[in-house]
Formats: structure tokens, sequence, C-alpha cells
């Protein structure tokens, strides 16, 4: 690997740790309707194999729905720096 590609990856890394504080509030789980005549909106989380409601009501539904994109973003952001970081590593364990 050349130093210039060394060089790129090594600013998307830190480009990629300046996304991860910018992010916010992260919540796992997801925002579910639940009802067939007078639907409402709960947040849904599997945890320990057993799935957690919270009622949210309209005026945290959409709060909580930006923690859960937070959380998403996250997870994509951190599978960038592992393949990032793995090729950086490899590439240092070859020298």
């Amino acid at each position: 690997m050349e130093n210039s590609e060394r060089a790129k990856m090594n600013r998307r890394v830190k480009t990629l740790q300046k996304q991860l504080g910018t992010l916010g509030p992260v919540m796992r789980g997801s925002v579910v309707i639940i009802g067939t005549r007078n639907k409402q909106p709960y947040f849904s989380l599997n945890k320990n194999k057993k799935t957690c409601l919270i009622y949210l009501g309209k005026e945290k539904e959409d709060q909580a729905r930006q923690y859960s994109q937070n959380y998403k973003k996250l997870l994509e952001i951190v599978e960038e720096m592992t393949v990032i970081n793995m090729a950086l590593l490899k590439e240092k364990a070859c020298l």
C-alpha cells in the first residue's frame, strides 16, 4: 500500500470520527404503530429475548425516530471504520 493511499484512509477515519461526534442521542430499536382503530406510536426494543414497548405519544414520536436513525448511522460509520482499520492493520502486519 502506498503512503498516499494510507494517508487517504487515515483521513477518512478522522472524518468518520468527527461524524460520530455530531450524531447526538442514539437508541437501538424502532418506532412502531400499534392498534387497528386507534393507532398509537410505541418504541420497540428487544432486550434479553423480550420485547419492551414504551408508549411515545405524538409529541415524542419524531424524537424517538431520530434517535433510532442516529443509531443506524452509528452502525454504518463503525462498519466503515472497521473495514478501513482492518486494512491499515493488515498493511502494518506485512511491513
